[in-house]
């Protein structure tokens, strides 16, 4: 923003008040920033425009949860979800990083749309600067569609805006990227980035992992491994380990036992979660029963082990099911596009 003020002539300094407006006040008009002088608010209009772009449409679940429907601006559709949780007065948004996956999860509604495109810092950021709960979100998960270290040089932009002085001062604690494992990303991610890292694990069993996730056949769990136990995490920061547990795939006591040997003795959370089928799904939703033996027979081994609570089943906005294959195939999105 220093560079395209000083080429339209004006003093650099407006960058640092143009970056208030744009990010803390959340102005969407030039006409609002009262402390720029007209004839720089003009030039401003003239050569940019405010690019904050609204949700097309948005989806309430019952339990509070958002689901909001974006259109980028190559003309794709992405999904984000506002997931309130007021007993812990946290507000988290999961964004997507991309529009579709490339990855192939089996499990994953992402990945049956295919791959569209990888999303512009303008598109990553725009999912926080265009919902009217921009001002109260506490938490950012990359979480969304996409795999974010297929985009990693957009995503860490996005991030240092999100947690940069002059952008929205999010603590770099409250934000989580999620990986299905690309390794080069993690080591990049390690040294260059502060924020929480989140693996998706789903199987400590290299053969079932890569049925699962295909991307397993080119980094390997014990890949993966290696570059988390070559960093030298400190003492506040550690990694999570994301688990989907499908019912008779990968929730029995061996695959316990599978996780004590591949994560031994690494300062961990693992976060199960359990998977919701929908008909005609080849995966099953393991009972809430197993899931809970599952993460006290980890917790005995010394494991922090949590069950993420689902959240916007009823809106298809839990986990795996960000999908805008029907949106994008539908009447909606003809007339989205006219």
């Amino acid at each position: 923003m220093t560079q395209a003020v000083e080429q339209l002539g004006i003093k650099s300094y407006v960058a640092k008040q143009l970056t208030y407006w744009l990010y803390n006040a959340g102005a969407q008009s030039y006409d609002v920033m009262t402390n720029i002088s007209k004839d720089n608010r003009r030039l401003l209009a003239e050569n940019y425009k405010i690019g904050v772009n609204p949700p097309l449409s948005v989806k309430i679940s019952i339990d509070g949860t958002k689901k909001y429907l974006f259109k980028t601006e190559r003309g794709n559709y992405i999904e984000t979800a506002f997931i309130p949780d007021n007993n812990n007065d946290r507000n988290t948004l999961c964004v997507s990083s991309e529009a579709g996956c490339k990855m192939g999860c089996a499990f994953c509604y992402t990945a049956k749309q295919g791959f569209q495109e990888k999303l512009s810092v303008h598109d990553i950021i725009n999912q926080l600067n265009a919902i009217p709960e921009r001002n109260i979100i506490t938490n950012i998960v990359f979480m969304g569609m996409g795999e974010p270290f297929d985009n990693y040089d957009n995503v860490l932009k996005s991030i240092e805006i999100l947690t940069s002085e002059y952008g929205f001062k999010i603590g770099k604690r409250k934000i989580t990227v999620s990986t299905v494992g690309i390794v080069p990303g993690i080591k990049r991610f390690l040294n260059e980035c502060d924020c929480n890292l989140a693996i998706s694990l789903h199987s400590p069993f290299e053969e079932e992992r890569s049925r699962l996730i295909p991307m397993n056949e080119v980094y390997h769990i014990s890949d993966i491994m290696s570059a988390l136990r070559e960093h030298d995490w400190g003492k506040q920061r550690f990694p999570s380990f994301e688990y989907i547990m499908f019912k008779g795939i990968n929730d029995s006591d061996r695959h316990v036992k599978g996780l004590c040997k591949v994560l031994n003795g690494m300062r961990c959370l693992i976060n199960l979660i359990q998977y919701h089928s929908v008909p005609g799904d080849e995966f099953q939703t393991t009972d809430m029963e197993v899931v809970k033996a599952f993460r006290d027979k980890l917790s005995n081994k010394g494991f922090s082990t949590t069950i993420r609570a689902s959240r916007g089943l009823d809106i298809e906005a839990a986990c795996g099911l960000l999908s805008t294959l029907k949106m994008r195939d539908s009447e909606y999105s003809k007339k989205s596009s006219d």
